[in-house]
C-alpha cells in the first residue's frame, strides 16, 4: 500500500478511537488492568457485537487516565475497514514505520489491533513486535479460531485470551445509572427498579446495541450476520439450509441435552461427523455452546449426549419459531452465561436414579456447588424432584453448596441426605446474577 494510504488510515482510524464516548464500564476491566503492565499480547475474541472495539476504547481511556500513557503512544486500525483490502503481510512493516514517522512515540507503544484476523501472516508480524519492540499489543476478533493451532503455536507463551460476552445485568444496570451495593436488594424502592429493569433485560438480552436502542429487531440481523459472515463464508459450508435448520433448532431448544444422531436425523444430514462439524463452528463464533456430562470417567463423560446453550436468550427467542416460551430453559441459558462470565468450570449431572441437575461447579477435584434452574416451586411434585436431585448431588458427589434459582421465591431449606444434613439456598434469579 502507499504510504499516503497508510498515513490517512492512521490518522482517521485513530481520531475516530479517541473520539468514542459514552460507554459503559466493563467489568472484566479489572482483571484485564492486571495483565496491562506484562509483556503478553491480548487476544480479545468474543461473538459479533458484544462489545470488542470498545472494550477496546475502554482499557486505552484506562491507559490515558491512570497510567499517564500519550495519545502519541497510542495506534489503532480497524481491519474491517475496505481500504485494508489491498493490504498485506508485506505491509506490516511499512504501517509500523509510519506510524513512528507520524507521532514520533516517546515510551512504550500501545498498538490496538481490531478484526487482525483478516490479515493472513499477521501473527507473526506480532510475534516479532513482542521480540524486539516496547510494545503491549491488544487483538480483537469475531471467531475463536484466531487461536488456532499454528496461531498458538507462533504465539506460545506470548499471548493471553479474553473473551466478551454480551453485558451482564450488573453492567445494564450501570448503564442505566442505577448504583448496586451491598444495602441495594434490601430497600423496597431499589428492588422495585431492579426487578422492573430485569425484566426489559429479560426481553432485550445482552447485546449493547440492542440494549442501548432497545430494538430487538437487531438480533436477527446479528444472527445473519454470524451465520453468513463468520460460519457460512468462513467454513466454506455449502449446504446453507442444513446448517440453518440445526441453528433454527438448537435457539428453539436451549438447556436441552442433545445427541448428535437426535440432530443428524432432526436436520437430515448423511453423518453424525456432520453435525459435529456444524457444532465446532457454531461454537467457534460463539454462537452455542456445549456443556458435558459430568462423571469420573472421562470415556462416559465423552459418549454422553451435551445441553446445547446459545449465546444470548433474547437472540435465541428471537429466531427460534415457538408458540409459548419455556421460561425455566431461559432462565436456564440466562445462568449459564453468567457462570461463563465467572470463569466457572460446569457441568451437568445425572444421578443413579436418573434426576438431572443443572449445573455441577467442580473447582480441582471438588464440586463447590450444584444448581437447579426451575421457574417456579409452587407445584408441589416440581419442588419435591429438584430438592431430591440436589440431595442426591450432595450425597454422591459431595457438592459444597446447593442453590435453586427461581423467578422469584427465596427461603432456606433444611434437608436430610444419607450421610447428614445440609440446607438449600432458594434465590431469584435476578438477586443470584446480582
Amino acid at each position: 500500500m502507499e504510504k499516503e494510504k497508510l498515513k490517512e488510515l492512521i490518522i482517521g482510524h485513530k481520531e475516530k478511537f479517541l473520539s468514542m464516548g459514552g460507554l459503559v464500564r466493563r467489568e472484566i476491566q479489572d482483571e484485564i488492568a492486571n495483565y496491562i503492565p506484562q509483556r503478553e499480547i491480548l487476544i480479545i475474541t468474543g461473538v459479533r457485537r458484544s462489545g470488542k472495539s470498545s472494550l477496546m476504547k475502554l482499557l486505552c481511556d484506562d491507559l490515558l487516565s491512570r497510567e499517564d500513557v500519550l495519545e502519541n503512544d497510542i495506534l489503532y486500525l480497524n481491519f474491517e475497514d475496505e481500504r485494508f483490502i489491498p493490504f498485506t503481510f508485506q505491509d506490516f512493516e511499512p504501517l509500523y514505520e509510519t506510524f513512528v514517522e507520524l507521532e514520533n512515540p516517546q515510551g512504550r507503544i500501545y498498538l490496538f489491533l481490531d478484526e487482525i484476523q483478516n490479515i493472513s501472516g499477521w501473527e507473526k508480524w506480532v510475534n516479532r513486535l513482542y521480540e524486539f519492540e516496547n510494545v503491549k499489543i491488544f487483538v480483537t476478533g469475531s471467531n475463536a479460531s484466531l487461536l488456532s493451532s499454528e496461531i498458538s503455536t507462533a504465539l506460545t507463551g506470548r499471548n493471553r485470551q479474553i473473551v466478551t460476552w454480551p453485558f451482564s445485568l450488573r453492567e445494564f444496570l450501570t448503564m442505566k445509572e442505577v448504583i448496586i451495593d451491598a444495602k441495594s436488594l434490601y430497600r423496597r424502592q431499589k428492588k422495585v427498579e431492579i426487578k422492573r429493569l430485569f425484566r426489559e433485560y429479560l426481553e432485550l438480552g445482552g447485546f449493547p446495541e440492542v440494549l442501548k436502542t432497545g430494538d430487538t429487531s437487531l438480533l436477527e440481523q446479528y444472527y445473519k450476520d454470524i451465520i453468513y459472515r463468520d460460519v457460512i463464508a468462513r467454513y466454506g459450508i455449502k449446504n446453507i439450509k442444513e446448517i440453518k435448520e440445526l441453528t433454527l433448532f438448537l435457539a428453539a431448544n436451549p438447556g436441552t441435552v442433545q445427541s448428535y444422531k437426535n440432530m443428524q436425523r432432526i436436520i437430515g444430514v448423511r453423518s453424525q461427523n456432520t453435525v459435529k462439524n456444524y457444532l465446532e463452528a457454531l461454537n467457534n463464533v460463539y454462537l452455542f455452546f456445549s456443556m458435558d456430562l459430568f462423571d469420573y470417567s472421562l470415556k462416559r463423560q465423552i459418549y454422553n449426549p451435551s445441553k446445547i446453550y446459545c449465546i444470548d436468550a433474547a437472540l435465541s427467542n428471537s429466531i427460534s419459531f415457538k408458540f409459548s416460551r419455556n421460561m425455566g430453559h431461559i432462565y436456564e441459558n440466562i445462568v449459564f452465561l453468567e457462570l461463563l462470565r465467572r470463569n466457572k468450570e460446569l457441568y451437568y449431572w445425572k444421578s443413579q436414579k436418573g434426576r438431572e441437575v443443572d449445573f455441577v461447579l467442580k473447582e480441582g477435584l471438588n464440586i463447590t456447588e450444584a444448581i437447579q434452574v426451575c421457574y417456579s416451586l409452587e407445584d408441589e411434585r416440581t419442588r419435591q424432584r429438584e430438592i431430591q436431585a440436589l440431595i442426591e448431588v450432595k450425597d454422591e458427589l459431595r457438592a459444597e453448596r446447593l442453590t435453586v434459582i427461581t423467578d422469584d421465591e427465596e427461603s432456606t431449606v433444611p434437608v436430610e441426605f444419607p450421610r447428614g444434613h445440609d440446607e438449600i439456598n432458594i434465590i431469584p434469579l435476578w438477586k443470584w446474577l446480582l
